[in-house]
């Protein structure tokens, strides 16, 4: 679970305002670069990821895939750009070919990442880009039949669409773009690897470096410097002292580290855009034989996650048997409080968050190449929460962690 860190910082001022870049920088000089080796995605990962979305699109009669920008653009193009009023998309056919539209002055910055072989379409300022859309697939014999969108492309380009080719259905591509995302290849697993190495070893140099009155901003900083001289993109760092780690994503009260009280940090990094999702919760100072037995069957709560992940297991299973281990321990019952407010897992890989999650009522089934984050986080209002977050990933075996989770509450970094 992740949320980028904006509550309660921006009053606090502390060690992030008055430290400089230099002074954070010195104190990693001696951390080693752990993505030095390793590999992007290239263009033959991305063309047999084409090559799989054919067979998708024919398996769901589906003629063509219209992608907005955003990881699903990246995933099969390679092309890293943003959303705007101006039309920026893909076009994938079931016959495998591929077509970006673009505006006419944005070609040369859209194609410095292209990855695959494609058409550029291009349109100016007083043209229709879905019109270029709909005469490119219109040469293709696809006018007419169903054209998929994938399921974040906005409204306008999807009303833009049916209007340009009224002869055709525009439907859901989530079929397609699930199909592939879904299902890690082992060089994006190893990516992901990657990330979650350099996310642990930040912990490890950000912990002994808390100190009392330190605010969640102080502590992020360290984080997000750690992270970067590991060799990842700080993807997010949320710390939660005290009562806010009893709320999932913070509170907007002041926060400082105070002695026997919870430091929750829930932080990520990202290597050649795959990502890593890791929390840990710990006492600053010695904690309580209450704090001690909520981290104790929190963590425990973890392993009958892992242990209820099987291949050919419904998704939602996992949660299910989760909350019926807490509900025996008196916590819930189901999403109630005090207990596990969220599901207890999402999926991940380019987003912190894609589909599909460990949450009641899932019925997709485990399948080698999914991969999730492992979380049922007790919170109790008005007193603390306890959250420790490690992923996973499936094998043909069962599932595997990314992460190993940490042995107790005094070792909380292993």
């Amino acid at each position: 679970m992740h949320r980028r860190q904006f509550l309660g910082t921006a009053a606090l001022g502390g060690l992030a305002a008055s430290l400089p870049a230099s002074v954070l920088a010195a104190d990693t000089a001696g951390l080693p670069n752990l993505a030095a080796k390793a590999v992007p995605i290239g263009r033959g990962e991305r063309m047999a990821r084409i090559a799989k979305a054919k067979e998708f699109m024919r398996a769901n009669d589906i003629g063509a895939l219209l992608i907005e920008p955003g990881s699903s653009l990246i995933y099969f193009t390679g092309v890293e750009w943003w959303r705007s009023e101006r039309l920026t998309a893909a076009v994938l056919t079931r016959e495998g070919e591929v077509a970006i539209v673009t505006p006419f002055f944005e070609e040369p910055s859209v194609r410095e990442t292209l990855g695959v072989p494609a058409d550029v379409l291009t349109w100016n300022e007083d043209e229709n880009p879905l019109a270029a859309v709909a005469a490119w697939l219109g040469k293709r014999g696809l006018a007419k039949g169903r054209i998929g969108v994938e399921e974040t492309v906005r409204y306008f380009a999807v009303d833009g669409l049916q209007k340009a080719m009224p002869d055709a259905s525009v439907v859901n591509g989530a079929p397609v773009v699930r199909g592939c995302r879904m299902h890690k290849s082992a060089a994006e697993i190893a990516l992901m690897q990657v990330a979650n190495a350099i996310t642990v070893a930040a912990y490890r140099h950000t912990a002994p470096r808390i100190e009392a009155g330190m605010a969640p901003a102080d502590i992020g900083a360290i984080m997000r410097a750690a992270t970067v001289a590991l060799g990842g993109a700080s993807e997010f760092e949320l710390i939660l002292l005290g009562e806010a780690s009893a709320y999932p994503h913070g509170s907007g009260k002041p926060q400082a580290v105070r002695d026997g009280e919870v430091v929750l940090m829930d932080c990520g990094a990202t290597v050649h855009g795959y990502q890593s999702d890791i929390s840990r919760t710990f006492v600053y100072g010695k904690a309580t034989p209450r704090q001690r037995q909520v981290w104790d069957e929190m963590r425990k709560g973890q392993d009958v996650a892992f242990a209820a992940a099987k291949i050919g297991t419904p998704a939602g299973a996992v949660d299910d048997a989760v909350r019926a281990f807490y509900q025996n321990l008196g916590w819930g019952p189901g999403y109630r409080l005090p207990g596990t407010s969220h599901r207890t897992g999402h999926g991940i890989g380019l987003d912190g968050h894609e589909p599909v999650n460990l949450v009641r009522g899932e019925t997709t089934k485990l399948a080698p190449g999914m991969c999730f984050s492992n979380e049922p986080g007790i919170y109790i209002p008005g007193e603390f929460g306890i959250r420790i977050e490690d992923c996973f990933y499936m094998t043909e075996r069962g599932p595997k962690w990314f992460s190993e989770p940490p042995p107790s509450i005094d070792r909380p970094f292993g």
